[in-house]
């Protein structure tokens, strides 16, 4: 895995790369490695057992997607790692649609996507549904959204959240709590 590089560093790599300098796209991918199999390991250690992609493949599809927008402009390592999260949950997503394309239509696995808690307060969720939950939510407030998805999904912490939206911590708190409430509600309907 990649050594650990600060933020700074990282943040330089990505604006490097966005450059298109030659070889920044190898550099970037040693200094993210570690964090992004971290997160997948992550996603991976609560979902069904037979589940076919490891956190490895989750991330190498999810990196391929990630370099594959050049159009992205990172405003550093927090927005990529938030980023890389979202597209992580969306590489799940799309596993979990083919696998239930590949069952009966009405047959819903439950699969979790984090080791961190549901972000609606439950403990083994269906990611298809908190996926449309959180697209439900997107819709009445998308600052609150990406909030959760950052928090949960990104695995940033509190006060990354806070400086990546330049929120206060408290108000990252009120912010996840109400949407955890608005999702476990929204989920318990679909």
């Amino acid at each position: 895995m990649g050594a650990r590089l600060s933020k700074a560093d990282v943040t330089a790599l990505l604006h490097r790369w966005q450059e298109r300098r030659p070889d920044e796209q190898q550099k970037l991918f040693e200094a993210v490695q570690g964090e992004l199999h971290r997160i997948a390991e992550g996603y991976m250690r609560r979902e069904r057992r037979a589940h076919t992609l490891q956190p490895t493949a989750l991330v190498n599809e999810a990196y391929l997607r990630l370099v594959g927008d050049r159009a992205t402009a990172w405003d550093g390592r927090t927005h990529f790692f938030g980023i890389a999260a979202h597209v992580m949950r969306e590489v799940l997503v799309d596993c979990a649609r083919k696998h239930r394309a590949a069952k009966r239509p009405d047959a819903r696995k439950r699969v979790s996507v984090s080791h961190l808690p549901d972000p609606a307060g439950g403990h083994d969720i269906d990611v298809l549904a908190l996926h449309e939950a959180l697209e439900d939510l997107a819709a009445l407030d998308a600052r609150q959204a990406e909030i959760v998805s950052l928090r949960y999904f990104g695995g940033l912490t509190e006060q990354e959240v806070a400086l990546q939206k330049q929120l206060s911590p408290a108000t990252i708190r009120r912010e996840v709590a109400s949407a955890r409430f608005w999702l476990g509600q929204r989920m318990r309907e679909l």
